[in-house]
């Protein structure tokens, strides 16, 4: 597949303005045989670009901006997380918080406890300090209130030990779940802060994915260039069948820069079939076939202000029938660092083929698109807009329809769709 069909259908980011071939300086190019040319990767490869192993497995570009989007959305999810856990971590550390009260209040409950054992010690303390403290002569009466008072404060002693070690374990408990709540909350502040990160680098690689595919995508597209010309010359406008007639195809570079290779584009359709068509250069005389898809062979480094020249050889059959015929001629480029395109339009030169026997001026051709090239005088050409579709026709038992095809540029997004194809009955695939 080569540039011409890939200018049918690639994406482009805008249209060179239409700017008319003031002056081309006559120069020098180099000419030969067509070297094989790279196949038109899909759009969002570099053009020329060697196939890999690995093409197929390849994202698409609307595979990279839903990954991208998705990972946008996964960051911002992240962030928003990352905000709650702060918020919830704050939540913990309040004096409000539910856990941080109850368990400040199971503190003052151990306090309280506590100082309640102290009291009941030192109640014991006085109890005992009392019955130890009886005068020789108190009655037995006296003695066993005294011996009364130590019992009952050893009592309320044991008691008040016993609710403080109960109380302490209770505010032990509170604490430590207020503790646990307030790292649990520390550790998900981490831990959402590292996903922040992760969903971040993520976002990054997406968009650097997508950005580089984007670069990539435009870095490979065919663009039309209105400043690559091609006209033909010395086309007769009629032939006669059984007979060969040579004409030329001149292509001219109008742009500021080489063309590292260019590919002219000559398909020539006769009222019944296509005709042979060889082409020869002064770097290669002989005579060789133009290949499948209509190039005629290749100009290289093409400087800017230059033309070249391609001598073009048109066999028409004895059997083949009067009619009309048409010649479309058009060129592309591609030049080393994969920018490519071509002409955004073919130009159709008419002629009329007749019998040996019965010769005759060809059919009327609608004189409204006719332009008359230099040299050319007795030839009728037509220049049709086709924004970049040279794509391969086919031949038609009916007279061919040289009116020239529609040129529709839509738009889509920052760039056009060249989606035009010149259609006839029985087009070739």
């Amino acid at each position: 597949m080569k540039i011409r069909r890939l200018l049918a259908t690639a994406v482009v980011a805008a249209v060179t303005a239409p700017a008319a071939l003031a002056s081309v300086a006559p120069a020098s190019a180099a000419t030969g045989p067509a070297a094989p040319r790279p196949q038109v990767p899909p759009l969002g490869r570099s053009f020329g670009a060697p196939y890999a192993a690995d093409d197929a497995a390849r994202p698409s570009l609307m595979e990279l901006e839903k990954a991208a989007a998705a990972a946008r959305q996964a960051y911002d999810a992240a962030v928003a997380a990352e905000a709650a856990a702060v918020r919830a971590l704050a939540d913990e550390l309040s004096d409000t918080a539910p856990l941080a009260v109850a368990a400040a209040g199971a503190v003052r409950d151990a306090e309280a406890a506590a100082a309640a054992r102290q009291a009941a010690a030192d109640r014991l303390a006085d109890a005992e300090a009392a019955l130890k403290d009886l005068p020789e002569g108190a009655t037995e009466a006296e003695k066993a209130r005294a011996e009364q008072d130590v019992a009952d404060a050893v009592a309320a002693a044991e008691d008040a030990a016993e609710a403080q070690e109960a109380a302490g374990t209770r505010a032990k408990e509170a604490t430590r779940a207020r503790d646990d709540a307030r790292a649990a909350a520390s550790a998900r502040v981490h831990r959402a802060g590292e996903d922040e990160a992760k969903a971040l680098a993520a976002r990054e690689a997406a968009d650097k994915a997508l950005a580089d595919a984007r670069k990539e995508a435009e870095r490979g597209a065919c663009v039309p260039e209105d400043r690559l010309t091609v006209e033909v010359t010395g086309l007769p406008a009629t032939i006669t069948a059984g007979t060969t007639v040579d004409f030329t195809v001149r292509v001219g570079n109008g742009t500021d820069r080489t063309l590292d290779e260019v590919w002219p584009y000559v398909k020539v359709e006769g009222p019944d079939d296509l005709l042979d068509v060889l082409w020869s250069t002064a770097d290669s005389p002989d005579w060789q076939d133009a290949d499948a898809d209509h190039y005629a062979g290749a100009v290289e480094k093409l400087a800017a202000g230059a033309h070249a020249e391609v001598k073009v050889r048109l066999r028409v059959a004895a059997s083949a029938p009067a009619g009309d015929g048409v010649a479309t001629v058009a060129a592309d480029y591609l030049n080393d660092d994969e920018s490519c395109g071509g002409t955004p339009e073919f130009h159709e030169y008419g002629f009329g083929v007749v019998t040996a026997a019965l010769p005759g001026p060809p059919a009327a051709r609608p004189a409204a698109t006719v332009h008359q090239p230099q040299g050319a005088a007795a030839t009728r050409p037509l220049t049709t807009p086709a924004a970049g579709s040279l794509a391969d026709t086919g031949s038609s038992s009916a007279v061919p329809q040289v009116a020239g095809a529609a040129a529709t540029a839509v738009a889509l997004g920052a760039g056009l769709i060249l989606a035009v194809r010149r259609r006839r009955p029985n087009t070739e695939a």
